[in-house]
C-alpha cells in the first residue's frame, strides 16, 4: 500500500532485477501512488495485472487537534507579525533563513520566525547561531509565557510543529536550501498557508510538483529566499491566494484511503474460502 520508488531507490531495483523480479510475484496487489510509481513497479517485475494507482494516503493525514501551546502563542504573538514558520531546518539552511529575517527585521520590526530544527541535537547549535547573530531569541522549553515580538522562537520541542503551522503568514518547509531532499508540505498546506520550498525536494518530488502545477507553492534557491520572502509579506493578496491554492490543492488529493480500502475488500472478497452448507 502506498507504494513509492523514489530515483535513488530505482538504481537499485534496476541493477538488482534479477533478484527482485521472483520477489515481486509473491504480492497478490500492489497499491502505488502514482502513475509514475506503478511504471516502475512494473518496470522492475511487478505483474502487470496486480498494480494499480489509489493515490497518496499522506494527503488524508487528518489536521492534528490544536494543542495548548498554539493558543497560548496565538496570545503572545497578538501585537507581532509577520509570522514565519520555519519547519523541519537542517544543517546550513538557519544562516540563510536567519539572515533573510534580518532584513525582514529591518522594515519590520515586529516579524517573529518560528524556527523548529529537525534534529533535537542541534538545538544548542541553533541557539549559538542566534547568539552570534545577536538576534533576540526564545526557547520554546524555557519560555515564560510571555510577548514575542521582533525575534525568534526556537521551537526545541518534538510533536508540536504541524499545529504551529497554523499560525504562520508563510511557512518554509526545510531540509531544500541544501541537498537533503526537502520534506513534506503537507502540513502546511491543511493550514492554507502561503508556503515556500527550496529547490532540492526529490523526497516529495511528485507532491511538490503537484501543488507547482497550481501555482500553489514557490520554489526557491538560496539566492531568491530573501526577496520572495519579502514579496510576499508585502502583498497581502499574492501570499493569502498562494495559500488558498495550497489548501485547494490538498482537498482534491483526498480519496485515497477509500480508494485503498476497496481495493483491499476487493481482494478479500476474491480470497475467502467458500462456505458450503449442508
Amino acid at each position: 500500500m502506498n507504494a513509492r520508488i523514489s530515483d535513488r531507490s530505482l538504481r537499485g531495483y534496476r541493477r538488482w532485477k534479477w533478484l527482485i523480479a521472483p520477489i515481486l510475484q509473491l504480492p497478490d496487489i500492489f497499491l502505488a501512488q502514482t502513475e509514475q510509481d506503478a511504471h516502475r513497479l512494473l518496470e522492475i517485475g511487478a505483474p502487470a495485472g496486480r498494480v494499480l494507482t489509489t493515490g497518496n494516503l499522506k494527503y488524508d493525514v487528518p489536521r492534528p487537534q490544536t494543542p495548548k501551546i498554539v493558543e497560548e502563542l496565538r496570545g503572545a504573538l497578538a501585537t507581532a507579525g509577520p509570522i514565519l514558520v520555519c519547519g523541519s531546518t537542517v544543517e546550513g539552511e538557519e544562516p540563510l533563513l536567519l539572515g533573510a529575517f534580518t532584513n525582514i527585521l529591518a522594515n519590520h520590526a515586529g516579524a517573529v520566525m518560528l524556527l523548529a530544527p529537525r534534529h533535537p541535537h542541534r538545538f544548542d547549535h541553533v541557539e549559538t547561531l542566534l547568539r552570534e547573530l545577536k538576534l533576540p531569541f526564545w526557547r520554546r522549553s524555557k519560555w515564560s509565557g510571555g510577548p514575542i515580538r521582533g525575534g525568534v522562537l526556537l521551537v526545541d520541542s518534538i510533536g508540536e510543529l504541524s499545529s504551529l503551522y497554523a499560525l504562520a503568514d508563510i511557512a518554509f518547509v526545510g531540509g531544500s536550501l541544501v541537498p537533503r531532499g526537502g520534506h513534506n508540505i503537507i502540513e502546511p498546506a491543511q493550514h492554507g498557508v502561503a508556503i515556500i520550498v527550496g529547490n532540492h525536494t526529490e523526497n516529495f518530488r511528485e507532491i511538490v510538483g503537484l501543488f507547482q502545477s497550481r501555482e500553489a507553492v514557490r520554489v526557491v534557491g538560496p539566492a531568491e529566499l530573501p526577496l520572495t520572502l519579502i514579496q510576499l509579506i508585502e502583498n497581502v493578496a499574492e501570499r493569502h491566494a498562494l495559500g488558498e491554492r495550497a489548501a485547494e490543492t490538498l482537498g482534491l488529493q483526498r480519496g485515497a484511503t477509500e480508494r485503498t480500502l476497496a481495493e483491499l475488500r476487493n481482494l478479500l472478497a476474491k480470497n475467502a474460502p467458500e462456505v458450503t452448507h449442508a
